[in-house]
């Protein structure tokens, strides 16, 4: 639950992962904001996944036709890969702001190409190889390999219940590689948060496309960006409307106060919701992370690889001192 300094107290013993060192039954606390920085130190370091040439080659390898021109044939099912070899409805709802038709258009004939088993070896390959160009022998630093030990117990804290990507993710086996173990540690963890994020925009009463609408509503990213989830514009249309009588947005399609407080509701309920795994760690423990993951997540920026505006709204809507994708200007959910 929410303390009124902004903590939230969560009562321990409800995880995958409870023999991490917390004693069952001990309710602590850990702060939203540092939730949230968080997660935006983790977020770039998994999302190399969808921009990264080396796992582009891996893709093609394999048969997948993604480029950084045209990241989608592989994005989704490398993706959805460790759910196994779901169709598309079953991607659609999991990944939930996606029109149907794109999923269904790169996800109806995916197994026919590689199998999820030899999907999730071909992107722990590339995931491998990018992170070896990236941070160079950073990749096998004592900085890093402390990184990914607390990542590791926070992520086998992380309660997967109700939340499909999470428990698929956790369920791989765990790679032997520092840099690697890292990124699997990282990726349990931001599609922890992204379940639970969707638990949130449901309780909230927005739809997919509603969820996109009333984001860029509040400046999250510009409407072009958020087209790039295949809804036409009657769709997008429809939504806004929907919304504006709702009372949500107006209909130049801008929030309303009424809006932007829905929005926000929506993050501090996602924030809520991913905080258990961090309790795994002390707070010096997040404190050394946080540190840590400082020169990894400055290394993924300045490679150029991610783009310079996300639909997730990093350092326009919920800074806390990270500017988009960038830092100081460096460009880069997937």
């Amino acid at each position: 639950m929410v303390q009124g300094d902004g903590t939230v107290g969560v009562e321990t013993g409800i995880g995958t992962g409870v023999g991490a060192g917390v004693e069952v039954g001990i309710e602590l606390e850990v702060e939203l904001g540092e939730v949230r920085r968080l997660w935006h130190l983790l977020e770039p370091l998994h999302a190399v996944l969808y921009y990264a040439p080396e796992v582009f080659e891996e893709a093609a390898a394999l048969g997948y036709a993604g480029s950084a021109e045209d990241r989608w044939p592989t994005y989704f099912p490398f993706r959805a890969a460790p759910l196994g070899a779901v169709g598309s409805e079953r991607v659609s709802s999991a990944f939930y702001s996606f029109s149907p038709r794109m999923v269904a258009a790169h996800m109806d004939s995916a197994w026919d190409t590689a199998s999820p088993a030899d999907v999730l070896k071909a992107r722990e390959r590339g995931m491998d190889r990018a992170y070896r160009a990236i941070f160079g022998d950073r990749a096998a630093s004592p900085e890093l390999i402390e990184a990914a030990g607390l990542l590791r117990r926070a992520a086998e804290a992380a309660n997967t219940a109700g939340r499909p990507m999470a428990a698929a993710n956790a369920e791989s086996a765990w790679p032997a590689a520092p840099h690697l173990q890292l990124w699997h540690a990282a990726t349990i963890l931001r599609e922890h948060r992204g379940d639970g994020h969707l638990a949130a925009l449901l309780v909230a009463g927005l739809d997919p496309v509603e969820a996109l609408v009333s984001f860029a509503a509040i400046g999250a990213a510009s409407v072009e960006r958020f087209e790039s989830r295949g809804w036409s514009p009657q769709e997008w249309s429809a939504a806004r409307e929907r919304l504006a009588a709702r009372g949500l947005v107006t209909e130049s399609g801008a929030a309303t106060p009424a809006g932007r407080e829905l929005r926000a509701e929506v993050e501090r309920h996602t924030d809520e919701l991913a905080a258990a795994p961090w309790l795994a760690l002390t707070p010096a423990d997040r404190g050394r992370l946080t540190e840590l993951l400082g020169e990894f997540w400055v290394a993924v920026l300045g490679s150029g690889l991610l783009p310079s505006e996300s639909t997730l709204g990093i350092g326009k809507v919920w800074g806390e001192g990270v500017r988009a994708w960038g830092c100081g200007g460096v460009s880069g959910r997937a």
